[in-house]
C-alpha cells in the first residue's frame, strides 16, 4: 500500500533547492518532509508506506503529519470495541529543516503517550540552532530524551530520498558542491547539542560544592 499525500513525487528542483544542505539557506521558509511508514504484518513482510508534506495554512509539516497519523498508521490506538492490542509502528522522516521548539515540544509529548511508535528523524539543516541557550537546541534534546533518533542527513540519505521521493525519470543523483563538507558540519553541531549533559552535571556539581 503506497500513500502520497501530497498525491505525486518531489520535482527534482523542489527537493534539491528544499533538501540542500548549505550554510546560509535564504529564502527556505517552508520545510518539507518525506517519510517512510512501515509495520510488520508478519515473520517475514512488513507493511510500507510513503510519501511526502510541507508547511500548510500556517500548520508546521510536524503537527500536520500527525493528523494523518489515524490513516498511515491503522491500529495505532487499537481497534475499539474488538479487545485487539495497539499496532507498532516505525516511522522515518527526512526533513529540510530540524523541527522548531513548539514542535519539538508537542511531538515529545504525543510520543511519551503513544510507546508504540518509534521515530527517526533526518534532517537536512538546524532550524535556528546557532544560539547555544535557544529553544530549539533545548527540543532537540527533549525528543532525544523522548527516544526519537536524530540525526544528519548525510549522502546515502539524500540519494535514498532521491530514489524515494524524487520524480527523477531516471536521472542520477549528483551531489552538489560541500554536500559532504557541510553533512560532517552540521552532524557535529548536532552532536555536540545533543550531548552537553556531561558538562551540565558538571556545572550543577560546582554549584551544589559552592565552587
Amino acid at each position: 500500500m503506497i500513500t502520497k499525500l501530497d498525491s505525486v513525487l518531489l520535482q527534482r528542483k523542489k527537493f534539491i533547492y528544499h533538501y540542500k544542505n548549505m550554510r546560509w539557506a535564504k529564502g527556505r521558509h517552508e520545510t518539507y518532509l518525506c517519510f517512510v511508514v512501515k509495520r510488520r504484518v508478519g515473520p517475514d513482510s512488513l507493511s510500507f508506506d510513503f510519501g511526502h508534506l510541507r508547511n500548510r495554512n500556517g500548520c508546521h509539516v510536524e503537527l500536520l503529519f500527525l493528523r494523518y497519523l489515524g490513516a498511515l498508521c491503522p491500529g495505532l490506538w487499537g481497534y475499539e470495541g474488538s479487545g485487539q492490542r495497539r499496532l507498532s509502528y516505525s516511522i522515518t522522516w527526512f526533513c529540510s529543516w530540524s523541527p522548531c521548539a513548539n514542535c519539538s515540544q508537542r511531538l515529545a509529548q504525543f510520543l511519551s503517550q503513544t510507546p508504540n511508535i518509534r521515530l527517526r528523524i533526518f534532517v537536512s539543516r538546524l532550524y535556528f540552532c546557532d544560539m547555544e541557550n535557544s529553544r530549539e537546541r533545548e527540543g532537540l534534546r527533549l525528543l532525544k530524551k523522548t527516544g526519537v533518533h536524530l540525526t544528519v542527513m548525510s549522502y546515502k540519505d539524500f540519494f535514498y530520498c532521491w530514489q524515494t521521493f524524487v520524480a527523477h525519470r531516471e536521472s542520477s543523483f549528483k551531489a552538489w558542491d560541500e554536500l559532504h563538507q557541510n553533512s560532517v558540519r552540521l552532524a557535529r553541531k548536532l552532536n555536540r547539542i545533543l550531548q552537553p549533559c556531561e558538562a551540565e552535571d558538571l556545572r550543577d556539581a560546582f554549584k551544589l560544592l559552592g565552587l
